[in-house]
């Protein structure tokens, strides 16, 4: 599998989902999501290169990924 980066959303939510099945993906912190984005097996980006606007969108994609 390609190196995961921030950009990466819909890939990132899979991973998620695969990761964290049982986890609120609706009512969840920003930093707890943040964190485990950074320990996905395959992620490979600037860690300060996480912004509210991008954890919003994989959130969203998270929830998409499990509806």
């Amino acid at each position: 599998m390609p190196k995961l980066r921030w950009t990466d959303i819909r890939d990132i939510a899979i991973e998620l989902e695969e990761a964290h099945p049982d986890v609120d993906n609706v009512n969840l912190r920003f930093t707890d999501l943040r964190k485990w984005v950074l320990a996905l097996p395959g992620f490979d980006d600037d860690p300060n290169k996480s912004s509210e606007k991008i954890l919003e969108a994989i959130q969203m994609a998270w929830i998409d990924e499990r509806g």
